[in-house]
């Protein structure tokens, strides 16, 4: 994938405790209590509506580095927060999955 794919695509690459390479897709960003959040999937899956693909969610926080350049660090949330994230998670993409339901 070429980095112009992976920006148009809303890419993100992640390193992971092992030193493997991750590329995670920006699937919505959503806030809650004022700040924002991400849900993620995997950006090589063929088919990322698949129930079983996972879905990461990361903490967003924006920050102006040396040079003046707006940057974005993509951090795990709290976990007293997880439960509360899975829930809105669930709700924003059920939600399109309820409407295609009632089309059928």
């Amino acid at each position: 994938m070429t980095p112009e794919q992976m920006e148009e695509r809303d890419v993100v690459e992640f390193v992971d405790d092992e030193g493997n390479t991750l590329l995670l897709e920006v699937m919505d960003y959503f806030f809650y209590n004022g700040e924002e959040f991400a849900a993620l999937c995997d950006a090589n899956e063929e088919e990322n509506d698949s129930e079983d693909a996972p879905v990461y969610i990361m903490k967003i926080n924006a920050f102006t580095d040396e040079n003046g350049e707006e940057l974005e660090e993509f951090v795990p949330p709290e976990e007293e927060l997880m439960e509360k994230l899975i829930q809105i998670v669930n709700t924003r993409f059920g939600e399109g999955d309820d409407d295609e339901d009632e089309e059928e």
